[in-house]
């Protein structure tokens, strides 16, 4: 079985920067694709940005797209998000997640799995 764990979130002000990292255990093969979900406290879970293994697609949501930056090491077994230039919005917990199709926004967390425990990250103004 995959199983996903993000971590790397922290506390940080405005205009800072994290680098999230997403350790992944078991099968991991180039036509798999990993995304980031954030989701704030009463809020619907959201896709900021995927890649997909083989072809190094990318994709980013509006609202993080040049500040967002993500990137994998295949040999490794990791996926990572740089975040920059952070806001008090991009305050969420922070997950990374498997699935077949590289896209972001609201309503495709159902087609993701192996959803691990998230990372918080949280931007002071």
């Amino acid at each position: 079985d995959v199983q996903l764990q993000a971590s790397g979130g922290g506390l940080v002000q405005t205009g800072g920067s994290l680098r999230l990292s997403c350790a992944v255990s078991g099968p991991f093969f180039d036509d798999n694709v990993i995304a980031w979900f954030r989701q704030a406290p009463g809020k619907e879970r959201v896709g900021v940005s995927c890649i997909s293994q083989g072809d190094a697609i990318t994709r980013y949501a509006d609202a993080v797209k040049d500040r967002f930056v993500i990137s994998s090491d295949s040999a490794k077994k990791m996926v990572y998000l740089q975040v920059n230039n952070l806001k008090p919005e991009d305050t969420a917990v922070y997950y990374c997640a498997i699935g077949e199709v590289c896209y972001v926004g609201y309503g495709v967390a159902s087609d993701f799995t192996d959803w691990g425990p998230g990372t918080q990250v949280t931007v002071s103004s």
